[in-house]
């Protein structure tokens, strides 16, 4: 468990760009441009206080956001101000969140806040609908894009993401959980769910030339299991 009285590694920084946008399958471009911004337009992110160093890093709560945020652009050309001012009319607009860890969360980081999965999703979405004119069928894939990046967040007892289990694979729907990322394991790099078994490592042995099989006994894990940790770590056909 976190411990909130004591600092919270979900807050701190200890991403890079490029490993979120590896991570996320996003163009580090991309996420740096999210992140931190570009001339006149502002990020669409809080990052963590004293994070805007070189390099740039980005906590646990960035990534999780990212990742929802991913999932849009997969379907839809985000563009930053547009999706700005989504954000901000669900801030405005929101119901307002009495448990105070809740509230702390969701002004900081609405894109992840629980009241997102509830009330706060239709606002969204009817906003970001209008903004780029997407139809009403698209609004209702667009629901759906967002609930399934939603549920790969688990969350602890006060409704704060703990742990992500991001795609490896380029469809969303039904996609595995096998692989996760828990800032308490592994220095908060990707393992199999389940273990302290880190992806880059068992990827790294494929790489050499180690066979699935091998790995599968060596770790004593499932064949898929190894496959989903390679898929992490090297894009394969999904």
């Amino acid at each position: 468990m976190f411990d909130r009285a004591t600092e919270d590694l979900r807050e701190l920084p200890a991403y890079t760009v490029s490993e979120v946008a590896h991570y996320l399958t996003v163009p580090p471009a991309t996420i740096r441009y999210w992140s931190v911004g570009r001339g006149s337009y502002e990020p669409l992110i809080t990052l963590p206080e004293n994070s805007l160093s070189r390099p740039t890093l980005l906590s646990f709560y960035n990534l999780v956001e990212l990742h929802v945020l991913a999932a849009i652009r997969r379907e839809h050309r985000i563009t930053m101000p547009k999706v700005r001012t989504a954000i901000r009319y669900l801030l405005d607009t929101a119901p307002s969140v009495t448990n105070r860890s809740g509230s702390l969360m969701f002004m900081r980081h609405p894109l992840i806040s629980y009241e997102l999965g509830t009330d706060g999703l239709d606002l969204f979405i009817e906003r970001y609908g209008h903004l780029v004119n997407v139809s009403q069928a698209g609004q209702l894939a667009m629901r759906e894009i967002i609930q399934a990046a939603l549920r790969r967040i688990e969350r602890d007892i006060h409704r704060l993401p703990i742990k992500l289990y991001p795609f490896t694979r380029a469809k969303m729907q039904g996609a595995p959980t096998t692989v996760v990322i828990d800032p308490r394991l592994a220095a908060g790099r990707p393992v199999i769910a389940g273990t302290g078994l880190a992806t880059q490592i068992i990827a790294e042995r494929y790489k050499a030339g180690e066979s699935v099989s091998q790995l599968a006994a060596d770790y004593e894990r499932a064949a898929s299991e190894i496959e989903e940790a390679i898929r992490c770590e090297i894009p394969l056909a999904a």
